[in-house]
């Protein structure tokens, strides 16, 4: 039965978000947007509006919350500022590929285009980060674009798309027919003969290698990924989009490529004679020097964007496709592959090369290696950007898909908390943990106040070494130690902070009193904050030179000259 009704935009726009499923909201009011407000108070039993304390606080909400649970992510802004405020978070989302519809309102239409208060071309500043966006004049055509918003945020390689209305349009009437969410079939662009290309290179492989990408993900392709692996006998090393994707703790997992990847990761890619790139971009933080990538092997590239076949790195073989689906077919039609010597090879280099760190003083890897502990490794854990987002990929071992939140193209500051927020509204019953450093933190530690105001219970860790960590780590290693602006060595006392906005907070300054203090946090079921004091010259190693290739990763024994 079709249902119509005469509504209100504002109205509409309530009724599509419930037509798509969408339960939870992030947002901030204002001016041009306040009848869809208004709307969102007359259904606040269908609808939960998370007031964060930023907008771009709002925007990170919402891809966490997408990240964690697979869903799209919602969020609102008002015009002028509100909406600017949401482009750092909408541009997080598009270099992840993290579905997201925002909503913003402008000022009604005899008003645009004249510099009117608090307007702004928000659908012209987000055009290079969305997947799609649309300024909505006709209240007639509403229903339609935003259904057209929710479907392209999910669809094929997903992405954030912006819905700009006009205050007139919020307000006006119009007769509206309900209708189901369109689910968007996978429009696969393989060939047989594209399958039959990668058999034969698998098959003919002696020294395969995995290379995973957020695609895994996004694909919901984790049980056909370890199946594949399996199959072939072939190591998998993955970026930081794809932690999770393959359990962390298999024999065949070596750990991540890359600029702070494993050494036996960037080794074994660099000597392998068969690259399976399975959703991943090549990006220049994964590939070093193009030139030198993968010099020995030939590359199967599988992603289901074809502009980035043979975008950074040329490939021997591609398929174009969904990768869950393209896994599926392989997967049905490989023979059970040995590789013993290149697997024991393999082993050799992750016995020779582990992932170290200091054991004498309170570190952030230790930090880590206890929080992996206390949760079982069961935990969604969101991290900022810098040393501690580093440490965390190399140290916490992720075991399950949609546990990892991270800002891996932008690599955005700020990011974390706001994720996290997002993860625990849309996992309730899931342990959620934010990493941060205090470089990091303090750029949005505001949204602990979002966390108080709901009661909210996650735990946000600041790793505090008093600078800029990662910036510093550049500093020391190629600027000769000149700490332009790096230093952050001030009276900020982020436990009062913490305690301020509402929250429970605890200082560490010992390895003894990280793990009891996490147990603690866990238990009280509320926001909680734990500084964490750390050295200022701790450094990630592994590391690879920019520009540099891959198989030249280098760590402390190297500078130091020790083999």
């Amino acid at each position: 039965m079709v249902n119509h009704m005469l509504l209100s935009g504002s109205e509409i726009i309530v009724e599509c978000l419930l037509e798509q499923n969408v339960t939870t909201v992030f947002g901030y009011p204002g001016g041009a947007i306040l009848n869809i407000y208004d709307a969102l108070y007359k259904h606040q039993d269908k609808i939960n509006h998370i007031l964060t304390s930023h907008e771009q606080g709002a925007s990170h909400a919402a891809d966490g919350y997408a990240r964690s649970t697979g869903k799209v992510g919602v969020c609102m802004a008002t015009s002028g500022p509100g909406a600017t405020n949401l482009v750092t978070g909408i541009a997080t989302a598009y270099m992840d590929s993290i579905p997201m519809v925002a909503i913003t309102a402008n000022v009604i239409l005899p008003l645009l285009g004249k510099d009117s208060f608090q307007e702004i071309d928000i659908a012209g500043i987000t055009m290079p980060i969305t997947k799609h966006n649309y300024i909505v004049k006709d209240v007639s055509i509403l229903a339609d674009t935003i259904r057209k918003a929710f479907r392209i945020a999910k669809s094929g390689r997903p992405g954030p798309v912006l819905v700009d209305i006009t205050k007139d349009v919020t307000a006006a009437m119009y007769e509206h027919t309900s209708a189901k969410p369109f689910e968007e079939p996978h429009y696969n662009r393989f060939t047989e003969a594209d399958i039959e290309t990668a058999l034969e290179l698998i098959q003919k492989a002696q020294k395969p290698y995995i290379y995973l990408g957020g695609g895994a993900i996004l694909s919901e392709a984790s049980e056909e990924v370890m199946t594949f692996a399996k199959r072939i006998n072939a190591p998998v090393c993955d970026t930081l989009m794809a932690k999770g994707a393959f359990d962390g703790n298999d024999e065949l997992y070596t750990g991540m490529i890359g600029m702070h990847g494993t050494k036996t990761s960037n080794l074994g890619v660099s000597q392998c004679d068969l690259l399976i790139a399975l959703g991943a971009r090549f990006s220049d933080r994964v590939v070093g020097n193009v030139k030198k990538f993968a010099s020995h092997a030939r590359l199967l590239h599988i992603d289901i964007d074809a502009a980035e076949i043979n975008k950074n790195v040329r490939s021997f073989a591609s398929i174009t496709g969904d990768l869950k689906d393209i896994l599926t077919v392989l997967n049905a039609r490989l023979e059970q592959k040995d590789n013993k010597e290149w697997i024991a090879h393999i082993q050799d280099l992750k016995q020779r090369f582990p992932l170290k760190y200091a054991k004498d003083k309170l570190t952030c890897p230790y930090i880590i290696e206890t929080i992996d502990k206390v949760t079982k490794g069961q935990a969604i854990i969101s991290t900022d950007v810098g040393q501690h987002q580093m440490w965390t990929s190399q140290f916490y071992k992720f075991t399950m898909p949609r546990t990892f939140l991270t800002s891996g193209g932008l690599g955005t500051m700020g990011y974390g908390l706001g994720a996290c927020i997002g993860a625990k509204v849309g996992n309730p019953d899931k342990i959620c943990i934010n990493i941060a450093g205090d470089g990091c933190f303090r750029m949005n530690m505001n949204e602990l106040a979002t966390a108080s105001r709901y009661q909210i219970p996650i735990i946000q860790v600041v790793i505090n070494n008093h600078v800029l960590g990662m910036v510093r780590q550049w500093q020391t290693l190629y600027y000769e130690q000149r700490y332009s602006n790096t230093v952050l060595d001030d009276t900020v006392d982020f436990v009062k902070v913490a305690e301020g906005l509402g929250c429970t907070a605890f200082r560490i300054t010992k390895m003894e009193e990280v793990e009891p203090t996490m147990i603690k946090a866990l238990s009280l079921k509320k926001p909680v904050l734990i500084e964490c004091i750390i050295e200022e010259d701790d450094k990630v190693f592994p590391m690879v030179s920019p520009g540099a290739p891959i198989n030249e990763a280098f760590d402390e024994d190297d500078l130091s000259g020790k083999k």
